[in-house]
């Protein structure tokens, strides 16, 4: 069943006109009156609804009914991704959505490509949420992950939230998840660009408590290692352990 994100509050018995995107989005799929969908605005459910009307430029829906359904993983993880170029940064946020994370962050740091402030940076964490909503509606999850605003390394780790671990992937790193002294329910992992982080990076984060992880003894791409890194998390403490 066709699934769409709108930004408004949602109730059983309430009629609604659709905003102007997703009324692109039911022309593009061909839906007709009477045909069923589902809208949720982040809040954790999902409404079942029926199209009433469709125009050229508008559609009316009748909201049936709320449905308390949650899709998220009892393992809450914050994906901490260094800024990479081109689609790849694109790719690691609407992959990691699909795969469970709950909140990104987006690093500048000294190697990355991209360089981005002001107005292009709002633009673009912007853009990314529309990814992460997009990616919503297409896998199931009625609860956003929130995309925050860029930060550089050095103020990222001045102030990283409460979590039970913090884990750097580093190709030089020893750890590994089975090192890990107690399962954690929150955790942050934290990704570099395509150069990696510099020696002087991951040393800072070391000294602010953050423990190295390796996936092997191959070195992995940017938009690889986070993800690798997260059904890895997935598979021994969250969701895919009991699939």
């Amino acid at each position: 069943m066709p699934r769409f994100y709108v930004d408004t509050e949602l109730h059983a018995g309430q009629t609604l006109a659709l905003p102007a995107e997703v009324v692109r989005h039911v022309q593009v799929l061909r839906l007709a009156a009477g045909d069923a969908l589902t809208l949720f605005n982040g809040d954790g459910g999902e409404h079942p609804a029926t199209l009433l009307e469709l125009g050229k430029r508008d559609a009316l829906v009748t909201v049936d009914a709320r449905l308390d359904v949650s899709r998220e993983s009892p393992l809450t993880i914050g994906l901490a991704q260094a800024i990479s170029s081109g689609d790849r940064m694109e790719f690691t946020l609407q992959k990691g959505v699909e795969m469970g994370v709950s909140v990104f962050q987006p690093i500048a740091s000294a190697r990355g490509v991209v360089k981005l402030s002001g107005e292009r940076a709002d633009k673009r964490v912007a853009r990314w949420q529309e990814i992460v909503i997009a990616a919503c509606e297409q896998c199931g999850r009625n609860t956003v992950p929130e995309v925050r605003p860029i930060l550089t390394l050095p103020q990222w780790l001045a102030d990283t939230p409460e979590a039970d671990a913090r884990l750097l992937l580093s190709p030089q790193g020893r750890g590994r998840l089975a090192d890990l002294a107690s399962a954690p329910r929150k955790l942050w992992l934290m990704a570099g660009p395509e150069g990696g982080f510099s020696d002087t990076e991951e040393q800072a984060a070391f000294d602010a408590g953050w423990a190295p992880l390796t996936l092997g003894p191959r070195v992995l791409r940017t938009e690889t290692a986070a993800l690798a890194a997260v059904a890895a998390l997935q598979t021994v403490w969250g969701d895919y352990a009991g699939a």
